[in-house]
């Protein structure tokens, strides 16, 4: 009969799973400094990220299920979002042709990244394995991107700082559910919420392009915050409004 220790120990299967995307991150990581001609640090945070990844996996996966087909696409697409926010801050802001190819292939990495989130999801749905830890993977890893692209966009100069706060406000919105419990309750579907968001990686990934003008880029990153703001408040008020029953059954 296996002792308790081992039951909660991560299974050799998911050590594996680590080890596959670790491999991964670090070969495209490695040849995007070595391409890019990247600073240290940058493979610095592609540690820390990977790292911090690794540990919330083996934190938050039951240890007796198989990681499954869609949570390693996810994986798979987590080595993608590493590359994409470790090396946006060292992203050329010149018009030089080097600079040019680069964003090129930043904003290919970056669309790339974007199809493999609708495929994680198309896998899981007819696999019948859905599952509230792949759905909150998937989360975690479309809010990094979003800030990712954030400090890409910022780093070209194609919009002030204002526009980190497409990328910050969710976390935002998370720390305040630290103190305010009621935020924490889960929220229905949403068209709405669904839309807002595939207009800020949309707005953010064009903005990335080199055609494309700080000017324009500005506009419709403005649009997409104002967007956004509009839905967490609407969010926010459907939660205050409820936040009597919540906090009840969380006091039960």
């Amino acid at each position: 009969m296996d002792s308790p220790e081992r039951v909660t120990a991560p299974t050799l299967s998911l050590r594996l799973d680590l080890a596959w995307a670790l491999v991964l991150t670090t070969t495209v990581c490695l040849a995007a400094a070595l391409t890019w001609r990247l600073p240290a640090v940058f493979l610095v945070i592609v540690a820390t990220l990977f790292a911090l990844l690794a540990w919330c996996v083996l934190r938050h996966w039951p240890a007796d299920q198989d990681f499954g087909a869609a949570n390693r696409t996810t994986l798979a697409r987590a080595a993608l979002v590493i590359l994409l926010v470790s090396s946006a801050p060292f992203l050329p802001s010149s018009g030089a042709e080097p600079a040019v190819g680069q964003l090129w292939i930043y904003a290919a990495i970056a669309l790339l990244a974007l199809v493999l989130d609708g495929v994680d999801g198309a896998l899981a749905r007819a696999l019948g394995c859905q599952s509230s830890f792949g759905a909150r993977f998937d989360m975690e890893l479309d809010a990094a991107l979003m800030l990712g692209l954030c400090l890409a966009v910022m780093a070209l100069d194609r919009a002030g700082a204002w526009v980190l706060a497409l990328g910050l406000m969710r976390y935002a919105f998370v720390t305040a559910g630290l103190f305010l419990r009621w935020l924490t309750a889960p929220l229905p579907d949403s068209f709405r919420r669904k839309t807002v968001c595939v207009w800020q990686l949309v707005t953010l990934m064009v903005a990335l392009l080199p055609p494309v003008s700080p000017a324009f880029a500005s506009i419709t990153l403005a649009t997409a915050l104002v967007l956004l703001v509009w839905s967490f408040a609407l969010d926010i008020c459907w939660l205050y409004h409820r936040r009597s029953s919540h906090e009840s059954r969380h006091n039960d």
